[in-house]
């Protein structure tokens, strides 16, 4: 009896280690799956594209009231629109400041980041680009009455210059004007209300940009004078490293886009509802 008990005992522990084996490689199976599975796939799946952005940087993003509800609109916005109607999903825009973009998209919790940003040789090491979307100037939002004050780097050289933290006209403004004391903020309508109240002397931002908050502000203006801008440095869009049938995807959409002119109409569209702002 002890023997035939012994046997069922060993045959019942080889099921269970078999069984439990199995599970394993089950388990591993479905895993390798899930990572093989492509972007595309991916935000099909869920039915959704999750875009992060900063919706402070008119025409491009900002918020505005559209039918009397608060959304984020601009030609960036309009843009990411046209990417999820290609992919045939739902378009989630993620609000946030302008440093967590990148990281929004970097841990995951966006599949695009889309504001303004500028595809330089440093965040081409951490992230894949689109093509250019919108080949961009850099320029001064000053106070009217400064026009004739900032008309050369030099009178710029030791001025309180506010920008964007974690954008290319704030490390402009670092490389080019050393001595310039830098105001480096996470909200651009911080910025321009800094230099509104004298607080700052300039805020260094895309001229787009620039020429909005002045053509709201009847006490802004456009400084004449502007630093130099690296080559290559267009805004693109920001897609994380090895998506690249994602890419595919943005990248035909922005091509088209780009080749009938309609990224421009999203621009002009933009700037209207500025005006309806003001």
């Amino acid at each position: 009896i002890k023997g035939k008990r012994c046997l069922f005992m060993n045959k019942k522990w080889f099921l269970l280690i078999w069984t439990l084996i199995a599970s394993f490689f089950l388990v591993a199976c479905q895993s390798s799956s899930s990572s093989s599975q492509s972007a595309v796939e991916a935000i099909k799946q869920k039915g959704k594209l999750v875009v992060a952005t900063s919706p402070d940087y008119a025409p491009f993003e900002f918020q505005a009231l559209v039918d009397g509800k608060n959304q984020v609109v601009g030609a960036d916005i309009d843009m990411a629109q046209a990417i999820a109607d290609e992919l045939g999903v739902k378009l989630e825009v993620s609000s946030m400041s302008f440093d967590n973009v990148l990281t929004s998209l970097q841990t995951g919790k966006a599949d695009l980041a889309i504001a303004g940003i500028s595809a330089t040789e440093e965040r081409k090491e951490v992230f894949d680009f689109s093509i250019p979307y919108y080949e961009n100037k850099i320029s001064f939002l000053i106070r009217k009455t400064d026009l004739e004050k900032y008309k050369d780097l030099d009178s710029l050289a030791s001025a309180n210059i506010a920008a964007q933290k974690g954008t290319v006209p704030e490390s402009m403004v670092k490389e080019q004007l050393p001595k310039a004391q830098l105001t480096s903020l996470t909200n651009m309508g911080e910025a321009v209300n800094e230099l509104q109240s004298g607080k700052v002397d300039a805020v260094h931002m895309d001229e787009p940009v620039a020429l909005s908050y002045a053509g709201k502000n009847s006490d802004l203006a456009v400084a004449t004078v502007s630093l130099t801008m690296k080559e290559g440095e267009a805004n693109a869009v920001a897609i994380k490293k090895g998506n690249s049938d994602l890419k595919e995807v943005v990248d035909k959409v922005i091509q088209k886009l780009k080749d009938d002119g309609t990224y421009q109409t999203y621009l002009e569209k933009a700037a209207k509802l500025t005006e309806v702002e003001q």
